[in-house]
């Protein structure tokens, strides 16, 4: 290997070599970090912001960008509590169907609305920026129309297992946040839409010319943000058992972060599920090692932000390399 190449394959790794160094420096410093506990602690905290960064991941690299994903979680959360207490009748212990009734409806709503972005950007032109951005309000105010802006507790005393249930002693949302990782890496890496996914995000015209439909492969990355994001809300929903609308403020800052720390290009076209894995873990880490070390919260934002700034600044610099 010549130094050019090695060079660049720092660069493509760079952020995974940034994490390494993170771990080791936070393994020496806050006690019981390198613990079982606390790394699936890690990994239980980011299984809803990594879901959605997965599904955030196709969106940026297919060119475009969802704002709103925040306040699906809430309203999914909301939505599936509000049709549990809806059609069980306000049940002290709601049935299992009626349970299932309700994340259906929160998936199915979901993915409506990310079906619905997609052919707003391609039938009016709107730009998912815009149309994202009234989404996110709309839906923020329908999660608080839906509860009347209080939380609704109409789940089943089982229900806590989705969020808070534990399978051979590793979190539910665990296995969940895996399976999403494999299913749109698997669908990134091997699949025809993905490979169409990586042309849109390059080159859309060129895309265009070749025969790929570019609106439906966009669509589709809408929709999967969405139903993940979906996911989120009934993860939430499990782990305070009701449905809140105050629930995941701010998180589509949080998730879009991850993604370009984790090299997702904003220009489109280039990054990974992979990638985005790292940046989000790369957040996991931080929040948590803050919090061993006794960080003022304020002080965690600031931290937060200034090392968000310097992964974008990085990522602007490979990409003029």
């Amino acid at each position: 290997m010549n130094k050019q190449q090695f060079a660049v394959l720092m660069r493509q790794h760079s952020m995974l070599l940034i994490l390494i160094l993170l771990y080791i420096i936070v393994g020496f410093t806050a006690r019981g970090f390198m613990t079982l506990d606390n790394q699936l602690n890690i990994l239980r905290n980011i299984a809803v912001p990594g879901m959605i960064a997965f599904g955030m991941a196709l969106v940026i690299i297919v060119g475009e960008i969802d704002l709103s994903v925040g306040s699906m979680v809430a309203v999914s959360a909301c939505l599936t509590a509000w049709v549990v207490e809806k059609a069980s009748g306000h049940a002290f212990e709601p049935a299992w169907y009626y349970v299932v009734l309700g994340i259906v409806a929160a998936l199915c709503f979901a993915a409506c609305v990310g079906w619905f972005n997609g052919m707003l950007r391609h039938r009016v032109g709107v730009p998912t920026f815009i149309s994202s951005l009234a989404m996110m309000a709309t839906l923020a105010g329908m999660a608080n129309m839906i509860t009347n802006g209080s939380a609704i507790e109409a789940f089943p005393s089982w229900y806590y297992i989705i969020g808070s249930g534990r399978f051979f002693g590793i979190p539910v949302p665990v296995y969940l946040l895996v399976i999403a990782f494999i299913f749109t890496f698997v669908l990134a890496n091997f699949t025809t839409f993905g490979r169409a996914v990586y042309s849109v995000g390059g080159n859309m015209e060129a895309a265009r010319l070749s025969g790929i439909n570019v609106w439906r492969t966009k669509t589709i990355c809408m929709i999967i943000v969405a139903v993940f994001a979906a996911t989120g809300g009934i993860i939430y929903s499990s782990l305070i058992n009701s449905g809140n609308p105050t629930i995941a403020r701010g998180m589509e800052l949080q998730v879009i972060s991850a993604v370009i720390i984790g090299g997702v290009s904003l220009f489109g076209g280039r990054g990974s599920i992979w990638g985005a894995f790292i940046g989000v873990l790369f957040l996991g880490v931080l929040i948590n090692a803050m919090t061993l070390w006794g960080f003022n919260p304020y002080a965690q934002q600031v931290v937060s932000g200034a090392l968000i700034l310097g992964a974008v600044l990085i990522n602007f610099y490979i990409d003029k390399k």
